[in-house]
């Protein structure tokens, strides 16, 4: 068995394998960390600036080590490429005859039973879903995987998809007539029986809190867990150890129930009528709040009237069709499905409807048709401390962007993981000579308005100085749009806007146009890979602190002061430094990069906390001169 020296030295497998391979010491370093890990087994967090490779530093330890090693990526796209690409390099390098398999949520395969239910029924399908559903269903005789993401001809929210896909309520598990045909159920046994299993955080988490509830386990057994794009973990796993209830979800239910009562059980008009009064209510409930989407304190909306009587109307219908269900139990089982779907939502809503609990915020959420009620515990390191201690096995979490101030303690507080072992790398990249940072003298406050005057201008000469070539990244849509309608009539370069198509799009599209400007908000600010002189450029309008009014964030901040402590330094700071290292983070992905980050945000001059921002971010060439810009932008084409 190859060593750790063996696979990452000058002479080693790697190096033989791959072209251009050169031995780093934070890659090794990283290796033999997870290796430990593995071996011990113990916990380890590791921050890995750019370009230390991580990706190989804990593929390789999991493919040499014995056990059964999971691996989950922040996005599916990451997914893909660990699986895809990086993987089976890996392998090949190291002669690993290892299985690998790919799992995603439930909502990515396609679902038999489903679409031959909504085949045999066209009456309840508006005209646009019929051609996708012949599309689906076309594709469906050839597809091996049933992996709706080879489905390339479909949108990504293409309106058939919830019809021809199952979620956790509406699957028939065992009972379903297609079990045996199940793409979900052949995707789980492969990744039962393979070594190595990538995932994502959001189907891990979903499973962990399924495993929690006693009901069943997706991701099987394994010796070692390992979390790329860490930093994402605290968010996403509190979603899932909460409770949410939308009226999407009742609106979805009634529309099964209806098409049972159409296709199967005709004698049961009780049925459609009970599940049609929930639906009717829990629109209702949603015209009580503006049209905008929102977000606020749903336990402040609780004690209002009309919104306290909507919800207690909509336990009552719940309650109705909960009794007109009991009474059809046993004659299909698709009802009796529906029939368990109603009994949780009706928990669902008794949780939500209790203003008086503690440890936990209840907030809410608006879209354009939808109302989302959530009950998301104020903090789950009690929870994860207890998931990650039994039974033992290695833990690795990783990230370019772990630590705050030179340490992992925010990040270690959230997660409860104040006993895990902890490795900061740096980036092995020059960032004297390859980058400059640069906060502009002058600038007005970062909420006046003379600052949208402030930021058109900078954004104007920056690109003109990069011609191109640039993101400018922003904390609001509302800034975002504003800044993009302006510039439209004073720049010739091609303006790529977050929002007008997906982003994988905008993205193919700025690297196609070499004169093109990508403008975007949080969905830009991370995971993305431009390499070259494609990208010199980043502007970021301001520090990326979450915004005030978050209920959720509110809650947070109130439970930190009566602890105590101060809920800004403690919460806010190092959420933000966090977030501002991922947009910086665009900038240099290669040793041969050169380009400016531009924050607009004189707070990172004149606040205290500035030396923590500061102290976070990799050590640039400094300048509050747009001119040194400039030039620094005009050599990068002469080099």
């Amino acid at each position: 068995m190859p060593t750790i020296n063996d696979v990452f030295s000058s002479k080693g497998l790697l190096a033989k394998a791959i072209k251009g391979f050169v031995p780093r010491d934070a890659q090794t370093d990283m290796a033999k960390a997870v290796e430990e890990a593995i071996a011990t087994p113990s916990s380890l967090i590791v921050e890995a600036g750019t370009g230390t490779g991580k990706t190989f530093a804990y593929l390789a330890p999991a493919l040499l080590s014995k056990g059964k090693a999971i691996v989950s990526t922040g996005t599916k796209n990451l997914q893909e490429q660990l699986y895809h690409r990086d993987l089976p390099l890996v392998k090949k390098a190291l002669g690993s005859k290892r299985k690998a398999a790919l799992l995603k949520g439930r909502s990515n395969y396609l679902c038999l039973h489903r679409v031959a239910q909504h085949s045999g029924n066209s009456t309840l399908v508006e005209k646009e879903v019929l051609g996708q559903l012949s599309e689906v269903k076309r594709w469906s005789s050839e597809t091996k995987t049933g992996d709706m993401g080879e489905l390339k001809t479909l949108p990504e929210d293409a309106k058939v998809l919830p019809l021809v896909t199952s979620t956790v309520d509406n699957c028939l598990g065992r009972d379903c007539p297609d079990y045996e045909e199940c793409y979900l159920v052949k995707a789980r046994r492969k990744a039962l029986d393979a070594d190595i299993i990538v995932v994502n955080h959001h189907l891990f988490f979903a499973d962990m809190a399924l495993k929690d509830t006693g009901f069943g386990e997706l991701i099987p057994e394994a010796d070692a867990i390992i979390f790329d794009e860490a930093h994402q973990i605290p968010d996403i796993a509190s979603d899932y150890f909460g409770e949410s209830l939308s009226t999407r979800q009742i609106h979805d239910l009634a529309k099964d129930i209806t098409l049972i009562f159409r296709t199967v059980l005709k004698d049961a008009a009780q049925l459609d009528k009970a599940a049609d009064k929930c639906r009717m209510i829990s629109s209702d409930l949603r015209l009580l709040f503006p049209d905008t989407p929102e977000r606020g304190n749903w336990a402040e909306a609780l004690t209002r009237d009309d919104v306290r009587l909507e919800v207690g109307k909509l336990a009552e219908a719940l309650g109705v069709l909960h009794e007109v269900c009991k009474l059809h139990i046993g004659r299909d089982k698709d009802l009796d499905n529906l029939y368990e779907r109603v009994v949780a939502a009706r928990e669902q809503l008794d949780a939500l409807s209790d203003e008086k609990q503690e440890n936990v915020s209840l907030w809410y959420e608006t879209t354009q048709r939808h109302l989302i009620m959530h009950l998301t515990p104020l903090s789950i390191a009690a929870k994860f401390r207890r998931f990650v201690s039994a039974p033992p096995r290695g833990w690795v979490f990783t990230s370019a962007t772990l630590m705050v101030n030179g340490g992992f303690e925010h990040f270690q507080r959230r997660m409860g993981l104040e006993d895990a072992t902890t490795l900061g790398l740096d980036s092995p990249f020059n960032y004297p000579e390859q980058a400059m940072l640069c906060v502009p003298r002058y600038l007005p406050e970062p909420n006046s308005f003379s600052m949208r005057e402030t930021l058109l201008n900078t954004a104007k000469r920056l690109i003109e100085a990069s011609r191109g070539r640039c993101f400018l990244l922003f904390t609001s849509h509302a800034m975002l749009r504003e800044i993009a309608g302006k510039l439209e009539d004073e720049i010739d370069n091609p303006l790529l806007v977050q929002g007008t198509t997906t982003k994988q799009a905008l993205l193919d599209a700025y690297l196609a146009d070499e004169n093109a400007v990508l403008m975007g908000t949080g969905a830009f600010w991370e995971g993305v890979d431009v390499r070259g002189n494609d990208l010199v450029c980043v502007m970021i309008d301001k520090l990326p602190f979450a915004s005030p009014d978050d209920p959720l964030l509110q809650a947070r901040m109130e439970d930190v002061k009566k602890r105590g402590a101060n809920p800004f330094a403690t919460i806010q700071i190092p959420q933000a430094v966090i977030a501002l290292k991922q947009g910086a983070g665009r900038l240099i992905r290669d040793p041969s990069d050169k380009g400016v980050l531009v924050i607009c945000d004189n707070r990172l001059v004149t606040k205290p906390y500035a030396k923590t921002f500061i102290g976070s971010l990799p050590d640039m060439r400094r300048t509050r001169s747009l001119d040194e810009v400039e030039s620094f932008l005009s050599r990068i084409d002469e080099e």
